[in-house]
């Protein structure tokens, strides 16, 4: 299966955000895509004003162009994520919905973990303006891989992949914003160690630049084998990578080093008070 990591500068301007993502799609089925992965947040990103402003139903202009672009091209989206509006509810939610080429939502899935942290002098409160998913969600590609979904901060929780590959995940994918500073020091190390630990592919489209008022993506969008190996990684700028996928050669992990066959869930506990 051949797929696609879309990497992205998104700002609060929407109309130019949707152009990008629709050339940039278009441009990665063209050479083969089958699968392709969009970033987070890819239809505005920038203070919180800009995501208010931004947000949208389910059967808003995003999710609708995401259904009929992958119908078009015959190809399995996953729309990265952007900011879902919910009737009755002031906060919004971030989240990703993976669109068949049957033109079909074939899933959806809400932001676990929420980022509120500060990171190289920057302060981060996404859980001001969203309410976290609560939800862990595998789905399935036309030719029936399974796909573990996750978003950006999802990537520091290990549990949240184990579980992934435990319901048949094969591919994980990560849609992402990743700062600047921690795509430099963390990026890479945390895709390659799901990757490794699972021994799944990741696909993880990531944000690059500046996206006004003050924030920064470090970009690097990559594409890991379930040995660890990047087969490919954009460069600092707009584009995509593209990879094939050898589920053949996965097999021949799990069955050499088989990891996941020795684990042992009975003696696994969470200590009292963390579970």
């Amino acid at each position: 299966m051949r797929v696609a990591a879309v990497q992205l500068n998104a700002t609060a301007d929407v109309a130019r955000n949707l152009e990008r993502a629709d050339a940039l799609v278009r441009a990665a089925a063209a050479d083969g895509a089958q699968l392709v992965v969009l970033p987070e947040k890819w239809v505005a990103l920038g203070d919180d004003d800009v995501m208010r402003a931004a947000a949208q139903p389910l059967d808003g202009e995003a999710a609708t162009w995401a259904c009929a672009t992958a119908r078009e091209l015959g190809i399995d989206l996953l729309a990265g994520s952007f900011g879902e509006r919910v009737a009755g509810d002031e906060r919004t939610r971030n989240t990703s919905v993976h669109a068949g080429p049957d033109g079909e939502i074939h899933a959806i899935y809400r932001k676990i973990h929420l980022f509120d942290v500060e990171v190289d002098g920057t302060s981060y409160r996404e859980s001001d303006l969203e309410a976290p998913g609560d939800e862990i969600v595998v789905t399935r590609t036309a030719d029936g891989t399974k796909l573990g979904l996750s978003i950006c901060y999802d990537l520091r929780f290990a549990e949240l992949y184990r579980i992934l590959a435990v319901r048949g995940a094969r591919v994980l994918v990560v849609p992402a914003a990743f700062t600047l500073a921690t795509t430099r020091d963390h990026w890479e190390v945390l895709l390659r160690a799901r990757a490794i630990e699972n021994q799944c592919f990741v696909i993880a489209a990531n944000q690059i630049g500046e996206h006004p008022p003050t924030y920064r993506s470090g970009g690097r969008s990559m594409i890991v084998d379930p040995w660890g190996v990047v087969l490919g990684t954009v460069p600092d700028r707009e584009g995509f990578v593209l990879a094939d996928l050898d589920l053949a050669a996965q097999d021949g992990v799990r069955a050499k080093l088989p990891a996941l066959a020795n684990r042992r869930p009975s003696a696994y506990r969470w200590p009292e008070g963390n579970g």
